[in-house]
């Protein structure tokens, strides 16, 4: 079986990559000229040179690539942007790029057997906040319409709409929660902050999470393959099947880190958007796209990421294997002998 992954220089993308390869697949990593293979070093890897954001580019690259490949039977698109310094930009990486990749694969008939979407559980945004009356929240759930009150979720939408009104494409869609793991930057912030001794929380309101470990995800998006009738046109959320208090990552981490004594600080909503307007401000004067954004202030106000993987599980057989306590551990160990802490 011949399977491309696209943003294989990613944090997902280099997981999906492996997985392949551990399979006996004939794994391509499609990637931009110039990104990064400091994750791909596996000498079974083929690479795939593919510039999305230009579809005139992309159709000839695909059509040298038709000459060896013919088609790939499963194209697993993980590609795309997280953060941004414009609007825009989301949609250009996350919804142009789509839309370009699949129709170039159309035009030239190499559309494969199936088409899987990493999309993600943002796209659902605050539809559930309100809590019942013994202070629980409602699962998000796969039959929910999706509201997304970021240009990240906003992007990704669009692409899940293009994506289910292609009729000769048999697409999956995998909606994850926050995805940690080794190589992940972002979480990695909270390790680096936890070692110096300090944890920073928003809002008052109580706040439930969910996670989901990146082999965990692999192992859900690898389960689809091959089970195209029974998946085509679904969207599944994915997660380790778990809800979280706001400080049971931050715990582990410290517990994992050995740090003996943690300040623990909550600044009220208010001034985390006062944070995070400034910082974005400063990285539009600095060109650089922050972790801190408009984006990120609505992903950490909401209160509820609880979400229904019952689909998934009764669908393709996932079995998340693992829970936040064995993740974090694995993961902060990686951190440990890789030098980044």
């Amino acid at each position: 079986m011949k399977i491309l992954v696209t943003g294989a220089s990613g944090f997902i993308g280099s997981f999906l990559c492996e997985e392949g390869l551990k399979r006996g697949m004939e794994t391509w990593a499609g990637m931009r000229e110039h990104s990064s293979r400091r994750w791909l070093k596996d000498e079974r890897l083929k690479f795939a040179t593919l510039d999305m954001t230009d579809a005139e580019r992309l159709k000839g690259q695909l059509t040298d690539y038709k000459k060896e490949v013919g088609r790939w039977d499963v194209i697993i698109h993980a590609g795309g942007a997280t953060k941004c310094l414009k609007r825009e930009d989301f949609d250009l990486h996350n919804y142009i790029c789509t839309q370009n990749l699949v129709n170039t694969l159309d035009e030239l008939d190499m559309l494969p057997a199936q088409f899987l979407y990493v999309s993600s559980l943002s796209v659902l945004g605050p539809i559930r906040e309100e809590q019942n009356a013994d202070g629980t929240y409602n699962d998000m759930l796969t039959t929910d319409k999706p509201q997304p009150n970021t240009a990240y979720g906003e992007s990704k939408v669009k692409s899940e709409v293009f994506l289910s009104q292609k009729k000769n494409l048999s697409c999956t869609i995998f909606r994850p929660t926050g995805v940690y793991g080794p190589r992940e930057k972002d979480y990695f912030m909270m390790a680096k902050s936890i070692k110096q001794h300090i944890d920073f929380g928003a809002g008052f309101k109580k706040q439930v999470l969910t996670f989901v470990y990146v082999r965990d995800l692999v192992s859900a998006i690898f389960a689809a393959i091959g089970k195209g009738g029974v998946a085509n046109g679904k969207a599944y959320l994915v997660s380790d099947g778990q809800n979280y208090s706001s400080r049971a990552f931050s715990d582990l981490i410290q517990k994992e880190l050995g740090v003996k004594q943690v300040f623990h600080i909550t600044a009220p909503i208010g001034l985390l958007y006062v944070i995070c307007a400034v910082s974005e401000f400063f990285s539009h004067l600095t060109h650089k796209a922050s972790t801190l954004n408009g984006d990120k202030y609505r992903i950490m106000r909401q209160r509820n990421w609880q979400c229904d993987i019952t689909p998934l599980r009764e669908d393709l057989g996932y079995v998340p294997k693992w829970p936040l306590e064995r993740g974090v551990k694995e993961c902060i160990a990686w951190y440990k002998e890789n030098g980044w802490i």
